[in-house]
């Protein structure tokens, strides 16, 4: 009975976690864009119908349309300044698409003119390529209207109308939901933070496969600090041009609490082998702090699912309880002071004092929840803030700087133009129904990265697919035209929401609504479900091609700049930390600025290895050794981040001349290994053996306590003993790392050179 009273309790607890997910899909900021969206074609479609200028509403509705890729999530001010952006190129890009009707071989060299200017705008970041999108959509399907009672310019004016009625709906929804975007977002980074607890936790246990877990914890460092960035800009950039909020400081001090836990989750007291080790001698820890990380885990997962109902926000009393289950379990070591148990206890004191800490954040942040008075609260200075966000450089002379085959988006848009050329003379010369359908799939598929071009085509093609299939059996069974229209705008609102969750399932539904759409202009809809399927299959086809054979992006070209990037945000890390702890008046800012740079890089190096291992494995150079010192990387930054916890988190002695002379010598086996992967020959007699002997031989000038674990209780020495013990170990550690890191890129470097 029990087993399936068990049974029964998971699967309930399976279905509300499922209704919750679902639920929660429907109050998200893409089904709320998605809502707009439909809101912003149809109404125009609908008043144009009642008052007799379909052509107007048509074009209010496509300005609406293609300013919409715009209004993503991020600054709110930005947002705004984005969309008209967007409703400014595509009123430019309609007044030219009105006089394209040119010979065919002017046309061809025009368009592929047109589409790079469009696409280099991306130079400029992230919200510039959105609106580079949007301009490139308005291009594309400015072959699709032919103008009939309007003038070119009267068309690209109420285009530019259609983007502002767009801008305006934003505005509205933001009016009455101002917050709503920000508690996603801190949703998603509690699941994220919470998930990525839960891994932590499981690593302790000996025994499992150890690199599958840690190459999720890469993956899921990589989305938060993504999600950490969003909020830092969202946050910082409101108080900025609106004034303090106190709404907005709040989640502001959240969100430092939940950087310090990243943070503290990353810090570990001392290699994994080490600490596998001492568990099996004391096996039953094992189960005791796990039971602590896990609880930690799952009160953020309860806090990501109360949202703003105070009452669902978890106690305390039972993380209170498993911390002092584990201390009291502690104490009992410490009570038979042996030196042979000296690394056990001084671990394990240091693995509990950061669960502490996690707890301790966790706790400040079901506070801040709880709305505290604003007098209790110590806000977040809006200058030391603002140090925190990465300017976006908006200078022209990108625009020439970039200009060269040694720029990823110059190639992208040089490539992008001559596919969308070749598209179009392909849909030309073969007569196709509608050729720049397409030049549409080019555009959507088409990505800098070969791995995302190639999962872009495979889902597009299964899913068009799909969606004509399932088209085709509705169509074969209604033939009523207030259907085919209900179907087309619901299918458009599911397609925009799913667009960022899942490709394969907004392509099913996108082609459900283009098919739905022309069913009430076209009474042929079977011939334009076997167009649809065949132009899709060759726009896929031809974005696919074009990034293995017209100046291709591979990885590995760019690895080494990625490589060394991480490697001087590590060594500029490592450099503040060793200030920080010499300074005897601490102040954090510039470590932390480190720090948020250090996590940055490595996470960019994730990615960039991942893009790489996507890629055909003939274009995967040296990817072993690659592997290997990114993983060397992140082991790298999980020490500094144990050091940098537990310096910003304890009254630390004065630095001895013997951690400024370990810190020196792994500074200059990090800046070997950057001169390597730079190309910069020192020319001078360097010895690896050598420099680890000299280490060594310098331990001595730390100036620790004697290592006698029961001398030390007796003389009131442990808290000297318990820092000499971590800042010792995590400089050996990070002496052998950087050691291992300077070998395996030198051996990067070698065999490239060779090949």
């Amino acid at each position: 009975m029990k087993f399936k009273s068990d049974v029964l309790a998971i699967t309930k607890s399976n279905i509300d976690l499922n209704f919750r997910e679902l639920l929660q899909f429907f109050r998200s900021a893409d089904f709320t864009k998605a809502i707009m969206v439909g809101v912003a074609v149809t109404v125009p479609i609908l008043l144009g119908i009642y008052f007799d200028q379909l052509e107007i509403g048509l074009a209010i509705c496509f300005g609406a349309f293609w300013s919409s890729p715009s209004d993503a999530s991020g600054s709110y001010r930005h947002k705004k300044i984005g969309i008209l952006f967007s409703s400014a190129l595509v009123v430019i890009v309609s007044f030219i698409g009105g006089y394209l009707d040119l010979p065919i071989y002017i046309l061809i060299p025009v368009l592929g003119i047109l589409t790079f200017a469009i696409a280099y705008i991306s130079v400029f970041g992230f919200r510039a390529s959105l609106i580079s999108f949007s301009g490139l959509l308005a291009l594309v399907l400015s072959f699709a209207h032919e103008l009939q009672d309007l003038e070119v310019y009267q068309y690209a004016l109420f285009v530019g109308l259609g983007g502002l009625w767009y801008l305006l709906l934003a505005v509205i929804w933001h009016r009455i939901n101002p917050t709503g975007e920000i508690e996603e977002i801190f949703q998603e980074t509690y699941l994220l933070t919470s998930r990525f607890l839960h891994i932590r936790g499981q690593l302790i246990e000996p025994g499992l496969d150890r690199e599958s877990l840690l190459s999720e914890l890469h993956k899921l460092q990589e989305q938060l600090m993504e999600k950490h960035e969003k909020l830092r800009e969202t946050l910082v950039l409101y108080r900025r041009s609106s004034g303090r909020s106190i709404y907005h400081s709040k989640k502001l001090l959240v969100l430092a609490q939940l950087v310090e836990m990243l943070e503290i989750a990353i810090a570990k007291p001392v290699n994994y082998s080490k600490m596998a080790e001492i568990l099996e001698e004391h096996p039953q820890y094992v189960n005791l702090f796990q039971d602590l990380i896990f609880n930690v885990s799952k009160q953020l997962q309860e806090i990501a699912y109360a949202g703003r109902d105070k009452k669902k926000i978890p106690q305390n009393a039972e993380l209170q309880r498993a911390l002092k289950k584990i201390s009291g379990e502690i104490e009992q070591l410490k009570a038979t002071p042996k030196n042979q148990n000296l690394s056990a206890y001084l671990m394990l004191q240091n693995l509990y004092e950061y669960q502490e800490q996690q707890v301790e954040l966790l706790k400040k942040i079901k506070w801040l929840l709880d709305d505290p008075k604003e007098e209790e609260l110590d806000f977040i200075d809006e200058e030391y803030a603002r140090k925190f966000i990465a300017p976006q450089d908006y200078d022209p002379k990108m625009l020439v700087s970039n200009f060269s085959f040694d720029s990823l988006i110059f190639k992208h848009a040089l490539r992008l133009a001559a596919t969308v050329m070749v598209g179009y003379g392909i849909g030309t010369v073969f007569d196709f129904q509608n050729p720049y359908w397409i030049l549409l799939t080019i555009i959507i598929i088409l990505r800098p990265s070969y791995g995302l071009t190639k999962t872009r085509s495979k889902d597009r093609i299964i899913g068009t697919l799909i969606g004509g299939a399932i088209a085709f059996v509705i169509v074969s069974l209604v033939q009523n035209t207030y259907v085919f229209a209900t179907l087309g705008i619901g299918s458009l609102i599911v397609a925009f929401s799913m667009l960022q969750r899942n490709y394969k399932t907004a392509a099913t539904f996108i082609t459900l609504s283009v098919i739905f759409i022309y069913g009430i202009l076209r009474p042929d809809i079977l011939t334009v479900i076997q167009y649809r399927i065949l132009d899709t299959v060759i726009g896929a086809g031809l974005a696919f091609f074009a990034t293995l054979i017209l100046w291709p992006a591979w990885g590995f070209l760019n690895m080494n700049n990625n490589l060394k990037d991480c490697l001087i945000a590590n060594k500029n890390f490592l450099t503040q930390i060793a200030a920080f702890y010499s300074l005897p008046e601490k102040e954090p800012v510039s470590l932390r600025i480190a720090r948020k740079k250090a996590f940055h890089e490595t996470s960019n190096l994730s990615g960039a290895f991942q893009q790489m291992v996507q890629e055909p494995k003939s274009k995967q150079k040296k990817v072993n050794e690659v592997y290997e010192l990114v993983t060397l990387s992140h082991a790298f930054l999980s020490s500094l981040a144990s050091l940098s916890s537990y310096i910003q988190n304890h009254c630390t002695t004065e630095a001895s001349g013997g951690f400024k002379f370990a810190v020196a010598h792994i500074e200059e086996n990090l800046e070997r290994a950057i001169n390597v992967l730079a190309h910069v020959d020192t020319k001078d007699n360097f010895s690896l053996k050598n420099q680890e002997e000299s280490f060594e031989s310098n331990r001595s000038k730390f100036n620790t306590v004697v290592w006698d674990f029961e001398n030390a209780l007796k003389v009131g020495e442990e808290r000297n003993l318990q820092e000499a013990y971590l800042v010792l170990g995590q400089l050996r550690w990070l002496f052998s790392l950087s050691g291992k890191m300077l070998r395996t890129a030198v051996a990067i470097e070698n065999d490239v050179t060779a090949e």
